[in-house]
């Protein structure tokens, strides 16, 4: 059994901890940690959780908790992750994996040496939807690719949410254009560069919308598109062109509620459907998997190395400054 602790009472738990944890014979979510005790207590009240604890080192310094669950805001991801691993605990870190590409390494660096496992939490990549998007990539169906296409847009027109707040490493490409990034890389199969970015501000530095266009060594380019606030409501797709036919990929993030593969090669066309079983349920199992059996994840640190790279260099591109961490 893998006893795991969250830090932090954070609204994205239930969902991506919480409940898979329930329907999960190896998972036992044992505690939750808060700056405010009395928030830490309600929130183990209510959702069912042994142990409150009124600050994270606490819960680090517990001999039986095995892992954490790292939601805490952008900016202290790395700083606590690092904690994490200090005090000897396996993490499940959300997305982004730090607030830039430097803090990755210094992350990477310090997992390695530790021997335990550090796995980013993009979700949708352990659907089997999304692992059959990429197989049909790989296979060569489509044919020699040309083009990749990947969207997170929502709206959040609350601007004074932390998603916002540069000082918490906040932004649309850090909060949505992760996935898009994350997406275009997956789909591609190597790492690419970024040749142009542009940013819709909501601050001085801070984006609410950002669009980019990436080249891999191959030849083939991606588009990356992503907001909280534009004139693109709601938008949430990938989409492989190659020299043979497409693949269009509806709605990766949440197969649960809505979600399907189109194929078109030439005059023909499928759709295929998929588990309706939440991307976060098979995330866990991959998680628990690696901690408990040292099986490998899709969702690697060299992943995010790179997929926090190429964020600084649309960021860069568009003008803007890097995300910095939290002090």
């Amino acid at each position: 059994m893998l006893r795991i602790g969250v830090l932090g009472a954070a609204r994205i738990a239930p969902s991506a901890l919480l409940r898979p944890a329930r329907a999960s014979a190896e998972v036992e979510v044992a505690a939750v940690a808060a700056r405010d005790p009395a928030r830490a207590r309600a929130y183990a009240a209510k959702h069912g959780i042994p142990q409150a604890y009124g600050d994270y080192e606490s819960m680090l310094a517990d001999p039986s908790i095995d892992a954490v669950y790292n939601p805490l805001p952008n900016g202290l991801h790395g700083r606590w992750t690092l904690a994490a691993l200090k005090a000897g605990k396996h993490v499940l870190c959300e997305k982004p994996f730090t607030a830039n590409a430097s803090e990755a390494r210094k992350v990477a660096a310090a997992a390695r040496e530790s021997g335990l496992v550090v796995m980013e939490a993009f979700h949708y990549r352990y659907h089997p939807l999304f692992r059959r998007a990429v197989a049909v990539v790989r296979s060569g169906e489509l044919g020699e690719v040309r083009r990749i296409e990947t969207a997170m847009c929502f709206p959040l027109p609350r601007f004074s949410d932390i998603r916002y707040n540069y000082d918490l490493a906040g932004g649309a490409l850090m909060d949505a254009g992760c996935y898009a990034v994350h997406m275009a890389r997956s789909l591609g199969g190597s790492e690419p560069s970024v040749v142009s970015a542009s940013a819709k501000l909501q601050g001085p530095a801070v984006d609410r919308a950002m669009s980019a266009e990436l080249r891999f060594d191959e030849g083939y380019t991606a588009g990356v598109q992503c907001s909280m606030w534009s004139s693109t409501v709601l938008r949430i797709s990938a989409r492989v062109i190659g020299e043979s036919g497409e693949m269009r990929v509806f709605n990766p993030l949440a197969p649960q509620f809505t979600h399907r593969l189109t194929v078109r090669v030439r005059d023909h066309k499928r759709v295929e459907h998929f588990d309706r079983r939440a991307s976060y349920d098979f995330q866990l199992d991959a998680f628990a998997a690696a901690v408990l059996r040292g099986e490998p994840v899709l969702t690697t640190l060299d992943d995010s190395i790179a997929n926090m790279t190429v964020i600084d260099g649309i960021y860069r591109a568009a003008g803007l400054p890097l995300r910095e961490p939290t002090p």
